[in-house]
């Protein structure tokens, strides 16, 4: 019947010398091998479409952030009570781009802009939970809230085998890791040229305190103990400041976590992950941490 409406444009009733012609238009919105009868591929529906037009993805994170916050859906009352700083904002949006150019991520199924639409919106309802849970009227989201969007990335993706092995939380994970790789020289002096020697280093006394110290962000954690964890670290506000001028309050608090992720992910700092909570510290004191006690 399907192909008779394509071809001919009516449908006929078998038994009666009837035919009723029709004036709509089929719009088919994936690739026409994806249509299947009783899991057959049904290839001569190509054949029957008339023009099949290739789209593609964003070419810039703007247009690809412009297209995320038209179609996401935020709910009653979310604006008010969740703020996204604009780093986060742009670290969870590349997210999309990294998986796109991952190996462990089927190629054909692709990667479409639902992944950080969904992402977007995940992203917020953590941040609206953990106010709810502390009794607040509004928080802001965290790079370490990226965590809650894995549940997204993964409801979004198809793996290859090799990312099968890997465990879709661990691709899922190695994408924002990624994401923030990316981001960081954006924002900041990249470390691969301070490694080089061509630029100055402004992250030695970051490094050097956690050689002697530890910092968790948790993701429940009230925005003042969140806040106070961050300026406990010695020349972390310094950096912000001085390479993010005119960044203030919420987004400043952001901006710091965001340096630690990064150094985390250059591995000039170590990270471990439990749950949805982040604990940086020495980089080699984490390379030989135990993971679990021994009975």
């Amino acid at each position: 019947a399907l192909f008779n409406i394509l071809q001919e444009g009516d449908i006929q009733i078998r038994g009666f010398q009837m035919r009723l012609d029709l004036d709509i238009q089929f719009v088919f919105t994936a690739n026409p091998e994806d249509y299947t009868n009783r899991g057959a591929i049904i290839t001569p529906l190509k054949d029957r479409i008339q023009s099949q037009i290739l789209t593609h993805y964003p070419a810039s994170l703007e247009d690809a952030m412009s297209i995320t916050d038209q179609e996401a859906t935020w709910q009653p009352g979310q604006s008010e009570r969740v703020h996204v700083p604009a780093v986060v904002r742009r670290v969870l949006e590349r997210i999309a781009f990294e998986a796109r150019d991952s190996e462990y991520i089927d190629e054909k199924s692709g990667v479409s802009a639902r992944l950080p639409i969904s992402a977007l919106e995940q992203l917020v309802a953590a941040g609206e939970l953990r106010a709810l849970r502390n009794g607040s009227d509004r928080t802001t989201i965290r790079v370490t809230d990226l965590l809650a969007v894995v549940p997204a990335v993964n409801g979004k993706v198809e793996l290859v085998y090799e990312g099968e092995q890997e465990g879709a939380a661990g691709v899922a994970l190695a994408l924002v890791s990624k994401a923030i790789r990316r981001e960081f020289p954006t924002v900041f002096p990249d470390l691969e040229s301070v490694k080089r020697g061509k630029v100055e280093d402004p992250y030695q006394s970051i490094v050097a305190w956690f050689n002697r110290h530890d910092l968790s962000v948790l993701r429940d954690q009230t925005d003042a103990e969140y806040a106070a964890s961050l300026d406990a670290v010695a020349g972390l506000r310094n950096v912000v400041e001085k390479y993010c001028p005119g960044v203030e309050g919420e987004e400043a608090l952001a901006s710091m976590e965001f340096v630690l992720h990064g150094l985390a992910a250059y591995n000039e700092i170590g990270q471990s992950v439990v749950g949805s909570d982040i604990t940086f510290g020495d980089l080699i004191g984490n390379l030989f941490e135990p993971e679990g006690d021994e009975d």
